[in-house]
């Protein structure tokens, strides 16, 4: 598998980053090539780590500059859709895997095999490379991740005596279930808070670990919606927690991550499932003196692996300069300066060396903890499919909003993501 992929990425390779990058002349009237490097960087670490490396590519680089640009995670689809449209897309786009499948079949995303440095592609792990791959081609370098992971008071879970569980031990989906009943004490106070605004990916990508799938491609090449019984756990779980059990709060369901850490800081949820960058604003915003700890996710048929949808650097296809945008890309992602953005954004670099890097395997702030999850990591459901945007948007986003509020039961969610969701997947495989 490891060497079809290696073999793949580094067809014709151009070795870019070493290639010394000169300009063709046509990047301004000195002969001076400028890229423009769209950044979603947001955190105020993570930001001052861009820009940091943005300026020392420029000072060692004369004849290719690059100019930061900052962009935001809230409106990066729609805003690169009209920029590829209008001819004026950055060279650079940080992005998220789960978003480069339209842009990638539409044309507008370069093929990166033959771009990227030999060391890069081999630093990688072909897992990771997946979640860029949308048919023959590589649309992006993947380069942050972060599992889900379960954020715990750590008082609270030692005075009740359960099971505190580890990546080598974790708990199952059942035994999740009963310790957050467990934990529960009434009055307002829960074993669990699901933060689920946006309840998509976090229930694909936590049922990859009962084996669940979703979607399935044919022989015919076509993708549609199957939602069969490792499908089920994870949303049941999830459903009877907060309808059956009253372990679960409801009134977090249609809430964000950040919104939960109030009532988790003063006592009212034992956990609550996040990305594992979260750490930073616990780190930032816990009132002094309070415990807590991070947990692995419930693990399923399929153990710890979970799907995720790196964040990714990519080369717009309209840009005049593709080999100098990938030797920049090959200068960001180099191990330390990969070590350097994951620890501004508090995720894990997907670089096989960056990860054994000492920094990101402390027990301080758990990192140790998601460094263990890492090679359960894999590609999201949803990479490769093509309308699957629209599919969550108008589809499963409301079924599982009001499946998990308990007004439709399990059914009716089926019924809805196989039936509806189809019929949207089919426009787009025409």
């Amino acid at each position: 598998m490891r060497t079809r992929w290696l073999a793949a990425l580094g067809a014709g390779l151009l070795l870019a980053a070493g290639s010394g990058c000169s300009g063709d002349g046509d990047g301004s009237e000195d002969g001076r090539i400028t890229l423009r490097f769209q950044s979603l960087a947001w955190q105020e670490e993570s930001v001052d780590v861009n820009k940091e490396l943005v300026r020392e590519w420029n000072a060692t680089h004369r004849d290719v500059k690059v100019e930061y640009v900052q962009g935001s995670w809230d409106s990066v689809h729609d805003q690169l859709l009209t920029s590829f449209e209008g001819g004026e897309a950055p060279d650079i786009i940080h992005d998220a895997s789960d978003d480069l499948a339209d842009f990638a079949y539409g044309g507008y995303l370069a093929d990166l095999r033959g771009l990227l440095s030999e060391r890069l592609t081999s630093d990688v792990p072909a897992r990771s490379w997946e979640t860029t791959t949308f048919g023959d081609g590589v649309y992006g370098v993947p380069f942050l991740q972060e599992p889900r992971v379960l954020i715990a008071n750590a008082t609270w879970l030692k005075e009740s005596g359960v099971r505190i569980p580890t990546p080598e031990k974790p708990w199952s989906w059942s035994e999740f279930r009963k310790i957050t009943d467990e934990l529960s004490g009434g009055g307002g106070k829960y074993g669990v808070a699901w933060p689920l605004k946006e309840p998509v990916s976090a229930t694909l990508n936590l049922s990859l670990s009962t084996g669940g799938q979703l979607f399935h491609r044919g022989a015919d090449g076509k993708v549609r919606v199957r939602f069969e019984a490792a499908d089920e756990v994870v949303p049941r779980t999830i459903h009877d927690q907060v309808n059956t059990d009253d372990s679960a709060s409801g009134s977090t369901l249609g809430s964000g991550g950040s919104d939960t850490l109030p009532g988790f800081f003063g006592g009212k949820y034992a956990m609550v499932p996040l990305g594992f960058s979260y750490r930073q604003q616990i780190v930032q915003q816990a009132p002094k003196g309070f415990d807590w700890q991070v947990l692995p996710a419930p693990a399923g048929a399929d153990g710890l692996t979970q799907g995720v949808s790196p964040q990714t650097l990519s080369v717009a296809q309209d840009s005049p300069h593709k080999e100098e945008a990938a030797a920049f890309i090959d200068f960001l992602l180099r191990p330390r300066n990969m070590v350097r953005l994951a620890l501004g954004d508090w995720m894990l670099p997907t670089g096989t060396e960056a990860l054994r890097d000492p920094a990101l395997r402390t027990e301080k702030d758990d990192w140790a903890t998601g460094t263990a999850l890492a090679g359960r990591l894999r590609s999201a459901p949803a990479q490769s499919v093509r309308g699957y945007p629209e599919w969550k948007d108008k589809v499963a986003t409301p079924a599982l909003q009001e499946y998990y509020s308990g007004a439709i039961g399990l059914g009716e969610l089926r019924r809805r993501l196989v039936k509806d969701g189809n019929l949207v997947l089919a426009r787009y495989q025409r």
